[in-house]
């Protein structure tokens, strides 16, 4: 006897999160998802996966002022202030303290990732992206810098020891990299894109309601 069809209500949706954590957008991104994840009534599974914005980043990164004018310039009506002002104002809606204006330095989020790789093993990756978007945007630490990270682990429930001893060796730089390059060649050259069950993209820092119905959609859509 074959089994009964899964319902929209009890079927596990997949979100594909591709993310960088010095992208603030990725940080509302994520928030807006989650408020829909908990407001939906059916099973969500987030895995978050690696992109660098900007791989040319020195593995020691770069002040952040001075990255920030090369990238955006340093006018008024720049569109870095354009985009600084909205996330302002829409972050503490979403819980988010943007803090741009004393961000020391702009790094290299390579390490970073790796630690979110590891994290994801020990299906901590959540809380992991969440202390790093915070020690960056807010608390206004160096992410790029592995005492940090390591320290960042253990406040997200992995060992610190561990990780500070991985971060010290080449482990798992290829794969993170081979991961980029594979959601590159997917054609994502934007972040955060969410996928839902393999099927298709939100992309941007939408708000919950459109991932309600995205939801819906992934749920209610045939398995390939």
């Amino acid at each position: 006897m074959n089994a009964p069809p899964l319902t929209p209500q009890s079927a596990l949706v997949t979100v594909d999160i591709v993310s960088d954590i010095v992208c603030p957008w990725c940080w509302l991104g994520a928030r807006y998802f989650q408020d829909a994840a908990r407001r939906y009534s059916g099973k969500v599974k987030l895995v978050w996966h690696p992109y660098m914005l900007d791989p040319s980043v020195p593995a020691g990164g770069m002040p952040y002022r001075d990255y920030m004018k090369t990238k955006f310039g340093d006018a008024p009506s720049s569109r870095w202030k354009a985009m600084r002002d909205h996330l302002e104002t829409a972050g503490p809606m979403a819980g988010i303290d943007f803090r741009f204006s004393d961000i020391p330095m702009r790094p290299n989020t390579l390490n970073a990732h790796r630690v979110m790789r590891w994290a994801s093993g020990q299906d901590k990756a959540g809380a992991m992206a969440e202390a790093l978007f915070k020690a960056f945007f807010t608390d206004h630490k160096d992410v790029g810098d592995n005492a940090v990270l390591a320290a960042l682990a253990k406040d997200a429930g992995l060992d610190a020891a561990v990780v500070a001893d991985l971060l010290a060796t080449d482990k798992d730089i290829t794969a993170v990299e081979n991961e980029i390059a594979h959601v590159r060649q997917l054609g994502i050259s934007g972040v955060p894109t969410f996928i839902y069950n393999g099927q298709f993209a939100v992309q941007g820092a939408q708000p919950s309601d459109k991932h309600l119905n995205a939801l819906a959609k992934a749920s209610a859509a045939p398995e390939n």
